[in-house]
């Protein structure tokens, strides 16, 4: 980034909610650590650079320790010759006040950003602040906003969204990767505007794509709901709009923003207790029976441990011509309160069932000892009762003030008819169900209500994401899975098919658990949250896939009705189309949306 091209501030993202975690247990056996350590290794090669080209640098590598972090810079900076001033921000850390945490960390906004910058720093440190933040404290310094300039601020946050995963924004883990060479894509820039709108670019030369499908996917990541609340600004994700500025350039405009909620989200971490994990390999005929003798083998052994979980993993295929293709994966995952319970003699005592089971028994590794493990959860704090504090370059501290308390709405009266106003406009239900169309069987998403007029639209059997994109994350315990279409009718088609009744005949694993629906029409998207699905978090263990990366891959695979002609030849299935069994819904006017 440093050498692709100009650049004024350069960010850098390090915090994850397991990022967390493992710097909880670095600072148990250093109190001096609990900072990331990479970011050092490579600011020794750019910091003289960002001196050179007069590239300010913010980041949240500093975690649990940001003032370390901000002495092990000044350190750095005198050994390679490298005159910098030196800020961070801290007051996020309330671990003090949660009793039995690792960690408790206050989410804070990019205010603190904003002093340090205005007071002259170089290189900012901060702890746990949004990732949002580090893009809208910069932005706020640069035009000089007021924390009252919510639509401008709110704008920053969406490009800061946008920018938080790098690669994410520029064809990396992207539904339609196979129509441009992400290979080793570039990272995305915002040129940012006084106004808030933004262009997300990337150097001239680098590799992957900047589109209107690579943006929308990551307005989707991890968000839940139309407003993305923050400590500065409440985002209005219905209000943005994207447009094309040329090759590799995505204009995002329009967006509005209101009043932050008086609270800060805290995230906190915990030592869950012990777990360990045992994979058998099943290979060749009598699958099921296999897993079962297993099962029942070491019913007794396991009689004690608090959590158990067995997963048979059907990857065997009938007649295969290699061995690794005849096999199943059934994995077994324990975690108990006590290491003991789940530990080498368990693990072991599997193991030793080798010459007494199955016929061709293996496993994937040897018995090992039982491992730690962590659990996510996330509450609230009163803003005025975090200490946000910017420590300026020369050590002053300066308190940051929360946001005033949200005022009355302004009139709509003083609004052209048909804008939005900050504050006073009304957002859609958080949660759609739209009917209960029982899933996807033959049939679904060719039919319209009857006595609609309507004829049936030819339809054939096809994969979701031949039609739409998807992306999907984790927030704690929680999941999200983002859809979109790259033309208004499959939009209308989609919003109309997807409910939250089918969403889950369609991914059977969230039946049973809460999800919600929201419709963002601009960016012809819904937006789904799955409450639960991870348990307590990413570094519990609890799922096959803990952060639910590929949910929405799962999802694109599974099959329903699609409309033939909103199906792109090139993407078309195989089969001849087929009759829809049942009349055909009427889509919504076109140019409905973007």
């Amino acid at each position: 980034m440093l050498t692709g091209g100009p650049l004024d501030v350069l960010t850098g993202d390090y915090l994850a909610e397991l990022t967390m975690l493992i710097l909880g247990r670095d600072r148990l056996k250093n109190p001096d650590l609990g900072y990331a350590k990479t970011f050092l290794r490579q600011l020794e090669e750019g910091l003289g650079l960002a001196h050179e080209r007069g590239v300010r640098l913010v980041t949240n590598a500093g975690g649990l320790n940001p003032a370390g972090l901000a002495d092990a810079v000044r350190a750095l900076a005198a050994k390679v010759g490298v005159p910098v001033s030196v800020a961070h921000v801290e007051g996020d850390d309330l671990t003090a006040r949660e009793n039995g945490a690792l960690t408790a960390n206050a989410y804070l906004g990019g205010a603190g950003i904003t002093a340090c910058l205005r007071a002259g720093a170089d290189v900012v440190v901060t702890g746990r602040v949004t990732d949002a933040a580090l893009v809208s404290g910069p932005a706020a310094w640069w035009f000089d906003w007021a924390p009252e300039d919510h639509d401008r601020l709110a704008g920053a946050v969406v490009a800061g969204h946008v920018l938080e995963c790098g690669t994410q924004a520029t064809g990396g883990n992207y539904s339609f990767f196979t129509a441009h060479d992400v290979r080793r894509p570039g990272f995305p820039l915002a040129e940012i505007s006084s106004d808030g709108s933004a262009v997300i670019t990337k150097h001239p030369g680098t590799g992957g794509v900047v589109s209107a499908g690579t943006v929308t996917a990551q307005l989707l990541y991890e968000t839940q709901g139309v407003r993305y609340l923050g400590p500065d600004v409440s985002a209005r994700l219905d209000t943005v709009r994207l447009g094309d500025d040329g090759a590799d350039r995505v204009r995002i405009s329009g967006v509005r923003g209101e009043q932050p909620p008086p609270t800060l989200k805290v995230g906190v971490t915990r030592i869950g207790g012990w777990r360990n994990e045992v994979v058998f390999v099943l290979t060749g005929l009598d699958i099921e029976a296999k897993a079962d003798l297993v099962r029942s083998q070491l019913a007794e052994t396991l009689e004690d441990v608090a959590d158990v979980a067995w997963t048979l993993a059907r990857t065997d295929h009938a007649d295969a011509d290699t061995e690794e293709t005849a096999s199943a994966l059934l994995r077994l995952v324990v975690r108990d309160p006590s290491p003991d319970r789940v530990g080498r003699a368990l693990t072991s005592a599997a193991v030793e069932l080798a010459l007494g089971s199955y016929p061709g028994f293996h496993v994937t590794t040897p018995p090992g000892p039982a491992q730690p493990y962590g659990v996510f959860a996330s509450t609230f704090a009163p803003a005025t009762e975090v200490p946000h504090t910017a420590v300026l370059p020369d050590g002053t501290h300066l308190p940051i003030p929360a946001p005033p308390l949200p005022a009355l709405p302004r009139k709509p009266a003083a609004f052209p008819a048909g804008s939005l106003e900050p504050g006073a406009l009304s957002a859609p239900p958080a949660f759609e169900a739209r009917g209960s169309g029982g899933g996807a069987p033959e049939g679904v998403g060719g039919a319209a209500p009857a006595g609609s007029g309507a004829e049936p639209r030819e339809t054939v059997r096809a994969p979701l994401g031949a039609l739409a994109g998807a992306r999907s994350g984790d927030k704690g315990g929680d999941a999200n899975v983002g859809v979109w279409t790259e033309s208004a009718p499959a939009w209308h088609w989609l919003r109309d098919t997807l409910t939250v009744d089918r969403f889950q005949a369609l991914l059977p694993e969230t039946r049973g658990l809460a999800v919600q629906r929201h419709e963002l029409p601009n960016l012809r998207a819904l937006n789904f949250t799955v409450t639960g699905i991870l348990g307590d978090g990413v570094a519990s263990g609890h799922r096959f896939d803990p952060q639910a990366k590929a949910l929405g891959e799962w999802l694109r695979a599974r099959h329903l009705d699609i409309p033939v002609d909103l199906l792109p030849p090139a993407q078309g299935p195989a089969p001849a189309p087929q009759p829809a069994q049942g009349p055909a819904p009427v889509p919504a006017p076109e140019g409905t949306g973007p």
